[in-house]
């Protein structure tokens, strides 16, 4: 009895799997990355009876935009279609008296027959098509819940630090590669693969990549804040960096990556603020507009002052002589003169009063010590001493001379020549017959009264 239901299954079952079939595809969701084919079976159709895995030769398959089409038999993959159109399989195991030549194809049917009869009257073979979603797969949120380094460089104000960010965003991605997807991913599924079930692993990879990709763009010279603007470099980045375990392994890629937010921590936004704050100030025109700005703004608070106004100019005017050294002292570093008068004697403005260079003409009172422009000291009215020429005079012109040789002809100076010795203080010269022009312990200025007779 068992051999007769074997042989009558494996006859039907041959010659319900006969019929040539037609597989389609409606349009994959967005949220469907593989699903399996059908067959249109309608209520006219006279193929209800044929096995489920079963492809028979010369069936059609269709393709529409966005698709593409696998055959796996045995669990081999065997052909794929991406282009839109109809595919004829006629390369199939499973013979049609409907294919072929009819002498052909009835011995092959009952070569069929005799297999599956071995079989229990069963097919022994599994044929299935599948269909890639092969558009690109949007609104795959992302964001990071951790801080991400990224360094930033500035070539015009010398910066380079590192900060750390956090972004928000969208990515989209897409297969490009369905064999691998397939072979690595997805397998023989008995229905749909969703994104669903690969989406946060995905995520977890594309954010530990975004890391190394924000370092290369970082090293383009783009600033954090300009990084919604780079989002197709970054997008390659991402590729270059998860190349081998998306591209090579499952056969997919980033298609697009967008940029909703980008923020820094408010001690780092700060930190880079001053820093491009002060580096303005490398200017010595610029840096003078801002010590002007801030001296105005002293004098308004010092006018505020509830102290008096008297004490906020004081303050006042000790921070403007410090603030007109550094500036001194930065110009004279940097080879530059100032770029206005703002603190130039001749105008009269801010810091003419230390500013001023010394007086060539300046002589010192050797009676009270007084330092002195005019022909009287200002404190004690003595006059200004003559200037007298101190030396030796040569014998044979008549020069006055320092030195032991004159300046004129090239006389030895005589034996017994005059010297000087302080007769206010008692300071001597190291030459006593060449003395300076001011004792430099007392400032009496040497003249005949210093003679050592």
């Amino acid at each position: 009895m068992g051999l007769i239901k074997a042989i009558a299954g494996a006859a039907g079952g041959v010659l319900a799997d006969s019929w040539k079939e037609y597989f389609y595809c409606e349009s994959i969701p967005n949220d469907v990355l593989v699903t399996k084919g059908s067959k249109r079976v309608s209520g006219r159709s006279s193929n209800t009876k044929g096995s489920d895995n079963i492809i028979t030769t010369g069936s059609v398959i269709a393709v529409a935009d966005g698709q593409c089409m696998i055959i796996v038999d045995q669990g081999k993959v065997v052909e794929l279609c991406a282009e839109p159109g109809e595919f004829t399989y006629d390369a199939s195991t499973e013979a049609s008296i409907f294919s072929g030549s009819l002498g052909e194809s009835i011995g092959a049917t009952f070569a069929s027959i005799g297999k599956r009869f071995t079989f229990g009257g069963e097919a022994p073979k599994d044929q299935r098509v599948y269909y890639f979603n092969t558009k690109e797969i949007l609104g795959n949120k992302y964001g990071t819940a951790n801080a991400v380094p990224f360094r930033v460089v500035d070539q015009n104000v010398g910066l380079d630090v590192d900060i750390s960010i956090k972004c928000f965003g969208e990515y989209s991605y897409k297969i490009i590669d369905p064999i691998l997807f397939y072979t690595n991913v997805c397998g023989n599924v008995s229905g749909d693969y969703s994104r669903s079930q690969i989406d946060s692993q995905l995520k977890s990879e594309l954010l530990t990549a975004l890391q190394p990709a924000f370092a290369k763009i970082s090293g383009m010279g783009v600033r954090y804040s300009a990084i919604p603007g780079h989002t197709a470099e970054i997008a390659q980045a991402l590729n270059e960096e998860l190349s081998s375990k998306w591209r090579d392994q499952r056969g997919i890629e980033i298609a697009s990556f967008g940029v909703s937010s980008v923020k820094a921590s408010e001690e780092d936004e700060k930190m880079i603020k001053d820093i491009q704050k002060s580096a303005v100030n490398r200017d010595p025109g610029m840096a003078q507009a801002t010590m002007v700005g801030a001296t105005a703004d002293a004098m308004r608070d010092a006018a505020k002052n509830t102290n008096g106004a008297m004490m906020g100019f004081m303050g006042m005017n000790m921070a403007q002589n410090a603030g007109m050294g550094a500036m001194n002292n930065f110009q004279g570093n940097y080879g530059q003169a100032p770029a206005n008068n703002y603190n130039t004697a001749a105008d009269g403005g801010f810091g003419a009063a230390t500013m001023q260079p010394k007086n060539a003409n300046t002589w010192k009172c050797a009676k009270c010590g007084t330092e002195n422009v005019g022909k009287f000291c200002q404190n004690c009215g003595e006059k200004k001493p003559e200037d007298v020429q101190l030396g030796w005079t040569c014998p044979k012109c008549g020069k006055v001379n320092q030195g032991k040789f004159c300046q004129e002809c090239g006389e030895k100076k005589p034996e017994g020549a005059l010297t000087y010795k302080c007769d206010k203080c008692g300071w001597e010269p190291e030459d006593p017959s060449n003395p300076p022009k001011f004792c430099p312990e007392c400032g009496d200025p040497f003249g005949d009264e210093d003679i050592v007779r």
